[in-house]
């Protein structure tokens, strides 16, 4: 319920006149907006706490949004075509009790994921899969721990043997399979076999490369890459959920007794995996899951992934699913009172209390050592029932060599190593086969609005349903001779946003409303002289209110210098990565769309008393604000009644800069801007700046049967503002 209506607004105040020549200021001098969005960026080592949702239903809808995000995020929605894993084993080892092989396949065509497959000698009907995700420990499958390390961790207790504790990774392989599981532990993206991105790039990207900074054919990290949600995490996400389709390939594995573990980095990906994949039955991150750092590398971070989320709601996805994690003497050691009791409310919300855990190892540096490997065997135990002495004690065993585990030989020789040409080709394969997927969405309205709308709703991150109560303070009023000038202020008190708003309300007002978005805020409703523009006048003088406001920092909203941002602000880190920004804050352009949502949330708030609201509320985006009122309008829905918009041809792919205030992550991916526009169907659309380019749009309105509500003009114009008006006062 809004506080105050639009009517009583305009009629209730008392009058603050205006001295002349300041009709656009709505922030009185020496005062500043009170917005929490011009405070501290969040970064990766920010506080991310959760909040239980009260009820099922609550946590239902919420996990839902959040489990979207992760796949938008990730370049998953929708999911990339699954084509032949063209799988080769090879290589076998036998041991008394267990084999080991070397095996490879291909997670998209040419993409190759290597790794081991560890498996009981005597296997008897279906037996439990696990997938084992490395982390950061370099050439982490071919690990050989120096003996005088290993002697100091065996004297703590964090390990058991010489031999065994050399390779926290084979020796939980090899414990695993001896326990009766099929396990593949694959190669983290350029690691041990994994060659074709350099590390250089995976994990250690920091500046920007100008050769793979283009509109075609660009690389991993640049501007296009983020626009299209191609990332380095997102490559990750694929190659686990590609490694459990290669696991439940092999005819002994139990599709009902599937399991996830890893630690650090690998506890990123098993979470991941495990909120987003239905297929896994168990899930163990371990010292990973926390309310603190959220995983430093570029590989644990994507744009949109963790805005007003994190890792402890990842974990809280796989509820009621049997899921362990650990502590350590890390980021993670206050996880037992920050974190795991709200992860605690949610499965005893289920009814699912006994299915969490927390192994506490605060004694311990960051981890996964023989002490946490046990806990992990004796949950597996408990919940797939092995059958096993409890707790499971590790064995040791024989530790193979970097030539014995690696998959590429004479036989089977390697793909070319560190080759920028294929990661090119390589996002182009995801971008083609997205694109082909999201065009043939439109045989369906409602496919489309499931594929395409749901992706932009998440990359927008506020459904109209929540954009908050608007409350009004007016601050300044000039009284013309047909018309009452007003200025003031419109905060969001539910997310703690201000916007500075200027009211042109006509005496002979008609019951309709216009919102009117420029570049230039609220400025653009004048000419230079301070006269309205002729279009705006037009408007005011057939009984329009017209409302112009400066958005996020525009104007009067800037940082204080009341000039319009160059570049948006990103976080204080030397790396060049678009992700370690906008992986945890809204984008200045999301951030404005939420203004405009919160324009029209006002305007088409309940009544107060007897005063009437707009009979009709229109939006016009013209001077660089198009592509803005589309993304806003895909969301708003029919709340717009008719919106005007002029894009200038303005695309999302041709963003060269993440800096730059038109930056969008995901915002090429679906369709681009005409994507967006289609999302206005079936609702009134006056479309300016296409030409030919609209096609998609057309096909929208086609579709939800509404063509008679797409208009473009038969011939470019110089002056679509009025072009706009012009349409906006014949469709009145």
């Amino acid at each position: 319920m809004h506080r105050i209506s639009f009517a009583l607004a305009i009629v209730v105040f008392q009058a603050i006149h205006l001295q002349a020549g300041e009709h656009h200021r709505a922030i009185p001098d020496g005062a500043v907006l009170n917005d929490v969005r011009l405070g501290p960026l969040k970064d990766l080592n920010g506080y991310f706490p959760f909040v239980v949702p009260k009820t099922v239903k609550e946590w239902e809808t919420r996990s839902a949004w959040v489990r979207r995000q992760i796949l938008v995020s990730q370049g998953l929605w929708p999911m990339p075509t699954r084509m032949p894993l063209n799988a080769v084993i090879h290589g076998k080892i036998e041991f008394e009790d267990y084999t080991v092989e070397n095996a490879f396949f291909e997670s998209t065509p040419g993409f190759f994921v290597t790794g081991n497959l560890y498996r009981p000698t005597k296997i008897q009907g279906k037996v439990p899969g696990v997938l084992f995700a490395h982390g950061h420990w370099q050439d982490a499958r071919f690990f050989d721990q120096n003996e005088e390390l290993t002697r100091k961790e065996i004297a703590t207790g964090a390990e058991r043997f010489e031999v065994g504790g050399k390779s926290r990774f084979q020796s939980m392989c090899v414990q695993l399979a001896r326990m009766g599981c099929v396990v593949w532990q694959w190669d983290m993206l350029s690691d041990s076999d994994s060659i074709q991105i350099p590390r250089e790039v995976i994990h250690k990207f920091a500046k920007q490369r100008p050769e793979m900074n283009t509109q075609k054919n660009w690389g991993l990290f640049s501007p296009p890459a983020e626009a299209h949600l191609q990332s380095v995490m997102g490559l990750q996400t694929w190659n686990a959920v590609r490694a459990l389709d290669f696991l439940l390939s092999l005819p002994e594995v139990d599709p009902d007794r599937t399991a996830i573990t890893g630690a650090s980095g690998g506890g990123t990906q098993t979470m991941l995996l495990a909120a987003i994949d239905s297929r896994i039955k168990l899930s163990f991150p371990a010292v990973m899951v926390s309310t603190e750092m959220q995983g430093g590398c570029t590989c644990e971070n994507a744009s949109l992934l963790r805005v007003n989320t994190g890792n402890i709601e990842f974990a809280a996805l796989f509820a009621p699913k049997p899921q362990g994690m650990t502590t350590a003497n890390d980021w993670t050691k206050e996880m037992s009172t920050k974190g795991f009791p709200e992860i605690q409310k949610i499965y005893k919300l289920l009814g699912a209390s006994k299915n969490v855990m927390l192994q506490r190892g605060e004694h311990f540096p960051h981890n996964y050592n023989a002490v946490t490997r046990s806990a992990f065997y004796t949950w597996l135990n408990q919940h797939f029932k092995l059958g096993l002495e409890a707790p499971v004690i590790e064995r040791d065993y024989t530790l193979l060599s970097k030539d014995q585990l690696t998959v590429w030989n004479a036989e089977h020789p390697s793909p070319k190593a560190k080759d920028p040409d294929f990661e090119r080709s390589l996002l182009k394969w995801f971008y083609e086969d997205a694109q082909k997927q999201l065009q043939s969405s439109l045989t369906s309205f409602e496919k489309f609005k499931h594929e395409v709308g749901g992706g932009i709703e998440a990359i927008v991150g506020r459904p109209y349903d929540k954009a908050g109560i608007v409350e009004w303070k007016l601050t300044a009023k000039e009284d013309f001779e047909t018309y009452v000038e007003m200025a003031g202020l419109l905060t969001n008190t539910t997310y703690g946003e201000e916007l500075p708003v200027l009211w042109l309300y006509p005496k002979n007002w008609n019951g309709e409303a216009v919102v009117w978005l420029d570049q230039e805020g609220k400025s653009g409703l004048f000419q230079k002289d301070g006269r309205m523009k002729a279009p705006v006048q037009s408007l005011v003088d057939r009984g329009f209110t017209v409302l112009g406001a400066d958005l996020l920092l525009q104007g009067e909203s800037s940082m204080g210098d009341g000039n319009n941002v160059v570049q948006q602000r990103v976080v204080d880190n030397p790396r060049e990565f678009a992700g370690y920004t906008f992986g945890y804050n809204d984008c200045l352009f999301t951030q404005r769309v939420h203004d405009v949502m919160t324009l029209v949330t006002f305007l088409r708030s309940t009544k107060v008393g007897n005063h009437p609201h707009p009979s009709s509320v229109s939006v016009v985006g013209v001077n660089q604000t198009g592509a803005l009122l589309a993304a806003a309008r895909s969301i708003i829905g029919n709340a717009i009644d008719r919106a005007a918009i002029d894009t200038q041809g303005f695309r999302f792919g041709s963003v060269l800069d993440y800096r730059d205030p038109q930056f969008l992550p995901g915002g090429a991916k679906y369709l681009d801007a005409p994507g967006l526009l289609a999302l206005s169907a079936p609702n009134a659309l006056w479309l300016a700046g296409e030409s030919s380019k609209s096609s998609v749009v057309k096909n929208a309105y086609r579709l939800a049967g509404r063509e008679d509500r797409f208009t473009e003009p038969s011939e470019a114009s110089n002056d679509s503002e009025s072009a706009a008006v012009d349409w906006l006062l014949s469709t009145k």
